[in-house]
Parts: structure tokens; C-alpha cells; sequence
């Protein structure tokens, strides 16, 4: 008779356990959770989303998570109807996903998540790709140089260029170096840089970035080893057209690079780094070697810009008659510059803003300066709006005559020399904040200081008429 029971019992439990399992399942074959098991979590997006390697046909989206993820982005012409996606089924917290296959001057609407989640991404978040290398538009760039110390000022500039952009969009903006204080932390990146911008800048604008000496700073070894290694955080945080992408010619490395924007040529500096234990002012190492073969090809080009953080010119908090690294590359490296014809030098780290005339041919101190002999043009640049007369004027596109441009108060500010202004500035002011930008319209190049109090300060024209 136990016997029997044992055999009925058996099918019973068996029956049941399938009951149980089948229950435990819902219709996707999944399993189901417990009324007990706590609400799921999802990442947080912690940076971003902000656009790298801009190219005429792709855009690098990067953002961070707090926790490890998938990555996905919709995108399209439509902010209604994002059809396309790009997704990458990696576990990550630094996401980066490229679009390729875009048109080029087009303008796309992106969200960014997870596989199943959005992160963020409404009718705000959107891009244009670059124009075609060559060719010609309206263009506008802004150059912020030594911005992130998370200050009132830097806030002000920041809230003052986008009320003079308005409705227009900013075709890329470009960092001069210090990007971030005091010593260059992934903490201070965030706090200082990334939290100030996400909601303005850096979703919407591409952005190309060269590094600083605060940059290089490392708080756990020394800056001298972080500029043989790079491993800083600098590096980690941004992705640069290093493979030739953008324009111009490859350099294989995130210390120095090009790009174009239709027909203005950029080349971004590394002047605190070290490549063969050589700095920029070695013009025997390999960023030079790779400036000349840059700027042999960039010839036909009928705006070249290069920016890079130390000026070879200043008075402000910095003086370019003691510091080194000033010296250095003012006597050693801007004569290469200026063979090829450059337009525009742009830097930072005097906390100022300092503008020269179009001039060529100084390497010497303040003192030596001779305006008769270094001024190609002696007038202010400023262009008439009635006559249209006080521009600079160049005949040919490589025509001698550069004009240097020290834009440092984007967000730190202040600090002169006892001889400040330098004898080659046709303007300086180290009160003000403000961010330097730039308009180009064909032939036509027009650069603007705007102040932190939404004044214009200073500004210039450059015209080519090529013969």
C-alpha cells in the first residue's frame, strides 16, 4: 500500500514542477522575476552626448554611463523619424559610436541609449556634417582658450557666444589648451568642462581640442612623465581626426592633427607634449615633420589656421621674453609657419586677450620690436562698413603675413607683465573675458573678440583677391 502512494506522489510532483517552471516564464521565454526582487536600474548618463571626428561624411558620437552598457544611436534627417541606427553590443561606460555613410553639409537629429533605453535626444540634439574640403560658404567657428576653471566668467562667455551665434549654427568649435584646472583630472574635466557645456555646446557643435600645460599636469607622477607618456586625461576624453579624415595629412597620433572646413584649413598643436623627447621647438622632430608635409599640402587652400597653447607673443599673465617654451617656439618654429604662408595663429595661457597686426618676419623680444620693419600692414584690420576700406588685404593665397591672436579668458582671466601691453599688439586687454570668433565667407575672413559682457571688443578683416 506505500508503495502505491509513492507511485501517485511521483507524476504529482513532477506535474507540478513543470506547472512551476511554465509559470515562471512569460511568452518570450523569459524568465520571470519574484514579486521580491527590487526595481531594475539603469545607467545613468553621467557626460555627453558630445560629437568628435566631424568629417564631411561622419560624426563620432561619445557619451559615459555610471555603469556598464550597450550602445545604440538613432539617427536621421527627421527628428520624428529617426530610421537609421548604429548599435555596438560591447559592455562600456565610454561609449563611441561613428555614423558613416552621411552626407556632407547635412544636418542630423541623433538620440543615444542603450539597446532597449534613451539616454538622451529630442529636437536639440542635432549636428551638421562638415562641408567638402574646398568648398565654399559661410563658416563659423569659436575658439575658447584656457576655459574650464567652472567660473563665473567662463559662464558668462560661454552664455555670450551663444546669444551673438543666435539661430546660426557654429560649424566647429576649437580649444586652445587648459581645457580644465588645475592639474587636468578626469574629475576636473567633468566638473569643469563637461557639466558647463552639455546642455549648450557640446551636443550640438563639433568640437577639436588641442592640449595645455595644465593639461599635462599629473598629480600622481609628474607632468615631466606625462609628457613622454600622454597617459593623461586629456587624451582619454577626446577623439581626434588622427588618420587624415578630416583633410590634410595623417599624423597617426592624438597629439597633433588637421582638418578642413570647407576652404579654411586647421592644423591643432601640441606644445607642451613631448614626441622623441622633442617639443614643438625641436623642428627637428616629428610633429615639424609632420607640420611641413601638412602645410605643403594645405598650399592650395585658401585660409590656413593653426593653433596651438603657448603664444610666441604676450605680455599678459605670461611674459614671452623669459618663458622657454615661448622663446623657443617663437624663435625656432614660427619661421616654418610663416614660409608657408599661415593666415591666423591662435593661443592661450596668458589669461588675456592680445591681437597683432598682419605682420612677418619678428622672432626677437618685446623690445626689438619695429613696426616699420615686422608690420606687412600697419593699419587695425577693421573693416569699414560704408567703404569697406581697412581690411587686411592679401593679393595671393600664400602671401606673407600673419596675424597672432593670444585668446586665454575664456574662462581664467587676468595677470599682465610690468611692460604689458607687447609692442606688437595692436590691441590687448587682460580685464575682459572672451572667446575669439571666427566668420568666413569665401574670400572673406572676419574675426571677432566677444566679451563676457556681450561687447565686441576687437575685431578684424582679412580679404584675399588671388591674382
Amino acid at each position: 500500500m506505500k508503495f502505491f502512494w509513492i507511485i501517485l506522489f511521483i507524476p504529482f510532483c513532477l506535474m507540478n514542477t513543470a506547472c512551476a517552471q511554465k509559470a515562471a516564464k512569460d511568452n518570450s521565454g523569459k524568465e520571470k522575476k519574484d514579486g521580491d526582487d527590487p526595481v531594475v536600474v539603469l545607467p545613468l548618463l553621467v557626460r555627453g552626448p558630445y560629437l568628435q571626428r566631424a568629417t564631411p561624411t561622419s560624426m563620432m558620437i561619445r557619451w559615459r554611463t555610471d555603469a556598464l552598457s550597450r550602445s545604440r544611436v538613432y539617427f536621421g534627417n527627421d527628428p520624428n523619424s529617426l530610421k537609421n541606427e548604429v548599435t555596438d553590443s560591447s559592455l562600456v561606460t565610454e561609449h563611441k559610436i561613428l555614423l558613416a555613410s552621411l552626407n556632407p553639409e547635412t544636418r542630423y537629429y541623433y538620440t543615444i541609449g542603450d539597446v532597449k533605453n534613451k539616454l538622451a535626444g529630442d529636437s536639440s540634439n542635432y549636428f551638421y556634417t562638415l562641408p567638402a574640403a574646398g568648398n565654399t560658404g559661410t563658416y563659423r567657428i569659436a575658439a575658447l582658450g584656457d576655459c574650464g576653471n567652472n567660473s563665473i566668467n567662463q559662464r558668462n562667455v560661454r552664455d555670450q557666444l551663444l546669444n551673438y551665434l543666435g539661430p546660426n549654427y557654429l560649424n566647429a568649435w576649437i580649444l586652445l589648451g587648459d581645457n580644465t584646472y588645475p592639474d587636468g583630472t578626469d574629475a576636473e574635466f567633468q566638473a569643469n568642462f563637461f557639466n558647463i557645456y552639455k546642455d549648450n555646446l557640446l551636443k550640438k557643435y563639433p568640437l577639436f581640442p588641442s592640449p595645455g600645460n595644465h593639461d599635462y599636469h599629473d598629480v600622481e607622477f609628474s607632468a615631466a612623465i606625462a609628457q613622454q607618456t600622454h597617459e593623461i586625461a586629456y587624451y582619454q576624453n577626446f577623439s581626434v581626426p588622427e588618420s587624415g579624415e578630416s583633410g590634410g595629412v595623417a599624423s597617426n597620433t592624438s597629439e597633433y592633427y588637421s582638418f578642413d572646413i570647407g576652404n579654411i584649413h586647421f592644423i591643432s598643436i601640441d606644445s607642451y607634449g613631448k614626441a622623441d623627447n622633442k617639443r614643438l621647438s625641436d623642428t627637428t622632430g616629428p610633429q615639424v615633420a609632420w607640420i611641413k608635409k601638412d602645410l605643403e599640402k594645405a598650399a592650395g587652400s585658401e585660409w590656413i589656421i593653426a593653433y596651438w597653447h603657448h603664444p610666441p607673443y604676450s605680455m599678459g599673465s605670461h611674459n614671452s621674453d623669459t618663458e622657454k617654451e615661448l622663446v623657443d617656439i617663437r624663435e625656432n618654429f614660427i619661421p616654418v609657419l610663416e614660409r608657408y604662408g599661415v593666415d591666423i595663429v591662435l593661443g592661450g595661457h596668458s589669461h588675456d586677450y592680445e591681437r597683432s597686426r598682419l605682420m612677418h618676419g619678428y622672432y626677437g623680444n618685446d623690445s626689438s620690436f619695429n613696426s616699420a620693419k615686422y608690420n606687412i600692414d600697419a593699419g587695425s584690420g577693421k573693416e569699414d562698413s560704408i567703404t569697406h576700406k581697412g581690411a587686411y588685404v592679401k593679393n595671393h593665397l600664400r602671401e606673407k603675413g600673419t596675424v597672432y591672436v593670444v585668446s586665454g579668458s575664456a574662462g581664467k582671466l587676468g595677470g599682465m607683465q610690468n611692460t604689458f601691453p607687447h609692442k606688437a599688439m595692436y590691441y590687448s586687454d587682460a580685464t575682459h573675458g572672451g572667446v575669439s570668433f571666427i566668420e568666413v565667407t569665401g574670400g572673406r575672413l572676419s574675426f571677432k573678440w566677444i566679451c563676457a559682457d556681450g561687447v565686441i571688443r576687437d575685431q578684424f578683416t582679412i580679404v584675399k583677391h588671388p591674382m
